[in-house]
């Protein structure tokens, strides 16, 4: 597994309940989806928690892996474990073509 560590400053302030093995990414997601679910309270998203959470991940996510594949859709798709042609069509749903 490649995943990105917490600090040991920062590992030790999270909750208990956290694994010490848990990613930087991992941990601020879970932050996130926590804050968000605080500030909705008992109030339901419309198109569902899950995709929601997807939608507003995947766009930033192609965005950077293409910015750092200097715009190569064959290197940012391998590197995305996925399809040219689905990187493209994905790409094109979120206006990144």
């Amino acid at each position: 597994m490649n995943a990105v560590r917490l600090p040991a400053v920062e590992a030790a302030k999270q909750p208990p309940s956290q694994s010490a093995s848990q990613s930087a990414l991992s941990e601020c997601v879970s932050r996130t989806v926590r804050r968000y679910l605080a500030d909705i309270g008992d109030a339901e998203c419309s198109e569902g928690l899950h995709a929601m959470v997807l939608r507003e991940v995947e766009e930033p996510l192609l965005r950077e892996v293409m910015t750092f594949h200097e715009g190569n859709q064959s290197r940012a798709a391998a590197a995305l474990g996925i399809n040219r042609a689905t990187l493209r069509k994905k790409l094109a749903i979120y206006g990144l073509l």
